[in-house]
């Protein structure tokens, strides 16, 4: 993932995927801010597209919490509340914990090996201080382990509730105490992969989240709390 979508308009071939997830990294990026009104115009002609194909791709992300779309007013992006991410992350936690659990039990030596060389990527984007590409890549290991469980209703579960909480979590990671502690988790994370503990790759996942969790909400109320002032 890059901060910033590209400005050239889209090809026809795949443009309904394109396009929801050009505006999925233009929310995560924080290039349409939350509470702000999508805008639509702008949009289409930034991507040459009519409004048509635009908003069935607003549709997809308002089911995905990213957008709120409003009768005769449009789509906004939307604001995550402390109690949104109170709410969310145990359970995201808990499906996280029962993916690991499960990976351990179904994923392959090469699966092993793969996610291992996309950790060894991510710790480069960290070194290099380049959040973006970390962060793609930290996705990345999360979802290979989730696909490694072999459990799609879980698969299906776990991937809803993250994506309505990617925005925080990448502005989280800006906190350079946060982002290593987060490279230490991540070791341990795959350490535990590669030995096949699925028991504390469970535990180890869930602490993860909580962590994360903590870190989303010092976020939160820092950006209240400049505002404020």
């Amino acid at each position: 993932m890059t901060a910033k979508a590209s400005v050239h308009a889209i090809a026809r071939k795949s443009l309904h995927q394109e396009l929801v997830g050009r505006l999925q990294v233009l929310i995560i990026s924080g290039d349409l801010a939350p509470g702000t009104k999508v805008p639509e115009k702008d949009l289409c002609e930034r991507f040459n597209v009519s409004r048509t194909p635009l908003r069935e791709a607003l549709k997809v992300l308002a089911s995905d919490g990213l957008v709120t779309l409003e009768p005769n007013r449009g789509a906004w992006v939307t604001r995550v509340t402390a109690g949104e991410v109170e709410e969310v992350f145990p359970v995201l936690g808990a499906l996280e914990a029962l993916a690991g659990e499960l990976a351990c039990q179904n994923i392959t030596d090469e699966e092993i090996r793969a996610v291992r060389k996309v950790h060894d990527e991510m710790i480069v984007s960290y070194e290099s201080g380049d959040l973006d590409g970390y962060f793609d890549l930290n996705q990345k290991i999360h979802r290979m382990i989730l696909l490694a469980a072999r459990n799609d209703t879980l698969t299906t579960a776990c991937q809803a509730l993250s994506m309505r909480l990617q925005r925080p979590r990448y502005l989280a990671n800006m906190s350079g105490e946060r982002w290593s502690a987060a490279v230490r988790e991540h070791e341990k994370i795959i350490n535990l992969l590669e030995a096949r503990d699925g028991r504390q790759l469970g535990v180890t996942l869930a602490e993860h989240m909580k962590a994360k969790q903590n870190s989303v909400l010092r976020y939160i109320f820092a950006e209240k709390s400049s505002k404020a002032t």
